[in-house]
């Protein structure tokens, strides 16, 4: 409880029922500048370790059509290969001009994400928008990527 001073001839203080908030006002500006302050820390560099797969196997289409992005960045549409030009006339032969079609997709585990990242928009700007991606069933997880090298000082 506070005290007041008033001007009188006892020395005893009068009790003072207002509540005091300047040091609740400093509690939370501090606990404010805290939460600022750690709260971009709490999202930034996210490692995952993701568990394999555990979907069920669904039926193959009876013919599936099968995009495959080899290692040497190369495209084969089943086994024949195709460029990335002459790729939406070759998925319009072998689809029979249906747009509905899913594609399974194959990629080398060598392959840059931007690469597959490339074939999935050439897909969509040819209109094929069911894109099925293909990997190994029960496979273990990932390892880890490789630490990046240091760059030598001439």
């Amino acid at each position: 409880m506070a005290g007041r001073m008033k001007e009188r001839a006892t020395d005893d203080l009068e009790e003072n029922h207002e509540i005091n908030v300047t040091p609740f006002i400093d509690v939370m500006l501090v606990l404010l500048i805290i939460f600022m302050v750690a709260a971009p820390l709490a999202t930034v560099d996210v490692k995952v370790d993701l568990p394999a797969s555990s979907a069920k196997k669904e039926e193959r289409p009876d013919k599936p059509l099968y995009l495959t992005l080899t290692s040497e960045l190369a495209l084969s549409l089943g086994n024949d290969p195709v460029t990335r030009e002459g790729l939406a006339a070759a998925m319009q032969t072998a689809s029979e001009g249906n747009l509905e079609t899913r594609v399974f997709l194959r990629a080398d585990k060598t392959v840059a994400y931007e690469h597959l990242m490339e074939v999935m928009n050439l897909l969509r700007d040819a209109g094929y928008l069911k894109i099925a991606l293909v990997g190994l069933e029960g496979s273990s997880p990932a390892p880890a990527p490789p630490e990046p090298k240091a760059e030598q000082q001439p």
